[in-house]
């Protein structure tokens, strides 16, 4: 399987709690798609300096404004003063810095305030790397969220839209908003454009689609059977995503944590169990899935 990328682009794979980095050098200028999450920005930014060496970040670009995804934007753009650019139905939010229509208030989690200099919308043309990109609407895991697709190479960047094995949580529907047909049509949009190879936002650039495409409608039909598959699967996310970010978080502080993140607050509401009932499950299936081990009276990451 040919997963071969041009030689202007450059992959940075890392671990969930940040997205992966996509830097494309160029010979006019050079680019970032997505950040990674504020922890790691030291991280980020050591990454994207080394490969550049004394070549400025002319430009940095997000496929959607989840904190795991844009969360190193601030640090980039005080390193780089690069030109941001983010999807344009997210840019009033900027703007104004409302953290709870962004989200991060919404699941808890940190972004430092970053401003932006242009937008993203779809049907832009973009040139990155020296080579001409289409930028296309991907809703479902994120309403705004966008693909970044190379025609000429086959290549592209899709964000949460789909992984390898699978696509990011369905926030609409927590919110009583539709996502499960708005994932389909995002899914039927990337076989539409045939990529050769997909840089995802999370985990290795994989080459079989087709295969990719069958496991992530096969998840998609197992979660809009029930909805509620859903909002435990955001409540596992959610939790791990915290234990990435800590390493460890006392048993006896869950419940209270559970209660005041908000989507986890509108999940127990959905399912019927309160925050104590609804952390006990969430840790019981993460120890079961091999993600999380409990320690006395700890939650730690696996």
């Amino acid at each position: 399987m040919d997963l071969r990328l041009p030689p202007s682009v450059h992959v940075f794979e890392r671990n969930w709690l940040s997205s992966n980095n996509v830097l494309l050098v160029g010979p006019e200028d050079t680019a970032l798609i997505d950040s990674g999450y504020v922890t790691h920005a030291p991280q980020t930014l050591a990454l994207v300096r080394h490969r550049l060496g004394d070549r400025p970040l002319d430009r940095l670009l997000n496929t959607h404004l989840h904190s795991d995804h844009c969360g190193g934007n601030a640090a980039l753009q005080a390193a780089y003063g690069c030109h941001t650019a983010i999807p344009a139905r997210d840019s009033d939010k900027v703007a104004r810095w409302d953290e709870d229509a962004l989200s991060f208030r919404a699941t808890g989690q940190q972004c430092p305030r970053f401003g932006f200099d242009g937008v993203l919308a779809p049907g832009d043309t973009l040139s990155l790397g020296g080579l001409r990109w289409q930028v296309w609407a991907a809703p479902g895991h994120d309403p705004h969220a966008l693909l970044i697709f190379c025609a000429e190479e086959g290549v592209l960047v899709s964000g949460d839209a789909l992984w390898q094995d699978g696509f990011g949580v369905v926030f609409p529907e927590l919110a009583g908003e539709p996502g499960f047909g708005e994932v389909g049509a995002t899914l039927d949009l990337i076989e539409q454009l045939a990529p050769r190879v997909i840089v995802p936002g999370h985990g290795p650039v994989f080459g079989d689609v087709a295969a990719a495409l069958g496991r992530a409608r096969s998840r998609l039909d197992y979660l809009a059977a029930d909805p509620a598959r859903n909002a435990r699967n955001a409540v596992k996310v959610l939790l791990k995503f915290l234990l990435l970010e800590r390493g460890t978080i006392a048993l006896a502080a869950l419940p209270g944590l559970f209660a005041s993140i908000p989507v986890l607050e509108r999940v127990h509401t959905m399912l019927g169990q309160d925050a104590d009932g609804l952390a006990q499950w969430a840790v019981e299936a993460l120890v079961k899935a091999g993600a999380a081990r409990v320690d006395g009276f700890h939650l730690l990451d696996l």
